[in-house]
């Protein structure tokens, strides 16, 4: 067990430290309160001092923005190239995460945050951390990532073309780009007696394709996470009676007449969990998914490849390297349907990224074995 150690009071204190994204437990830390200026907060959390605060909860959250502002004022430098676009992009993302990151908040025995104004987080925590077990002290930006986590579960997301909810829990995608479930929606289906959903997350594609009729399905993924959401979303979607959810790193044995998959598009290194549904290093998953899909294909089944070109926008893949892909692993393209992206982001023009995400397109490419 990891803790984080201060002095308070004239005393050594410490607690248990708690990280979703495995952060080691700031070595420095000091005790603060509203008589902190922001400079002076920054300044800290910059040199790698951590913050513990003892003092009223909405002004913590309230300084956590004004930090994040503090940081949004440093000048960029400027990208040479659509690649360094986005490697400064991710370092300074890392680097705003971190220090932001040391801004902590006290955790009592059962979750409590022992704080003026502080909100119940207690069932948000169980949900991501487990049984309480003591004291322990995690960041406020995480907390609040949690509590908000929480909520998304509780609400859910309006998936239209499924007709129904989707409730995504901490760790899990949320399916709020809706264009890429729009594609499955209306790829025409060469079978409808048995399908695979090869890295399921919330189980929404597999929810689509046993809307649209689909007999049998097997939906896969490693995480644990992951798996306990689809099987939550499945049932309260009244389909889990049709859907086998299933650990497997990529595919489950057999075969089937249909094999979809939705891998992460871009290929680089994740900084959280919830960084594994965006980023694919080495782009693993997305070969090792071409790689196999053959094998677990039956006759004239088809491979449905949903994916976003970010990553070529971005110079981090070619469309040349894709299709050679495809035929290295005996794949021939039949069809591709394709989708442009609607979320915000796209339409951003004071994002670094700009250029690349407004020129998006997400495809689903129909792929069958064989010249």
């Amino acid at each position: 067990m990891l803790e984080v150690c201060w002095t308070e009071d004239g005393g050594a204190r410490s607690a248990r430290w708690r990280s979703e994204n495995g952060s080691p437990p700031p070595t420095r830390v000091v005790t603060a309160d509203d008589r902190l200026t922001t400079d002076t907060a920054y300044r800290l959390a910059r040199e790698g001092t951590a913050l513990l605060w003892r003092s009223d909860f909405h002004n913590a959250r309230q300084l956590l923005r004004a930090m994040a502002r503090r940081a949004g004022r440093r000048p960029r430098v400027p990208a040479r190239s659509p690649a360094h676009a986005f490697q400064l992009h991710r370092q300074a993302r890392s680097q705003l995460a971190r220090t932001l990151g040391r801004l902590l908040v006290p955790l009592d025995h059962d979750y409590t945050v022992p704080l003026r104004r502080a909100p119940d987080v207690r069932q948000a925590c169980v949900e991501v951390y487990g049984p309480a077990a003591g004291p322990s002290v995690t960041s406020l930006r995480e907390l609040l990532g949690i509590a908000g986590a929480h909520e998304w579960r509780s609400r859910g997301v309006e998936v239209p073309a499924l007709g129904g909810r989707v409730h995504p829990h901490y760790g899990v995608f949320s399916p709020t780009r809706g264009e890429y479930v729009d594609l499955v929606a209306r790829a025409p289906l060469a079978s409808r007696s048995r399908a695979f959903d090869i890295g399921t997350g919330t189980g929404v594609l597999a929810a689509v394709l046993a809307r649209r009729g689909v007999e049998r399905l097997v939906a896969t993924d490693q995480d644990p996470r992951a798996l306990a959401c689809a099987r939550d979303n499945l049932e309260r979607l009244g389909l889990a009676g049709r859907v086998d959810v299933v650990h497997a790193d990529l595919f489950p044995p057999g075969r089937a007449p249909l094999v979809v998959c939705n891998p992460p598009w871009i290929p680089a290194k994740p900084a959280s969990p919830l960084d594994r549904a965006v980023y694919d290093p080495g782009g693993r998953m997305l070969r090792g998914f071409l790689n196999g899909l053959a094998g677990h294909l039956e006759p004239d089944g088809e491979g449905w490849l949903i994916l976003s070109d970010l990553a070529e926008h971005l110079a981090l893949r070619t469309r040349a390297e894709l299709l050679s892909a495809f035929e290295a692993a005996g794949l021939r393209v039949v069809d591709r349907l394709e989708t442009r992206p609607r979320h915000p982001r796209a339409f951003d023009g004071t994002d670094p990224l700009h250029a690349a995400r407004a020129a998006e397109v997400t495809s689903l490419w129909r792929l069958r074995a064989g010249p």
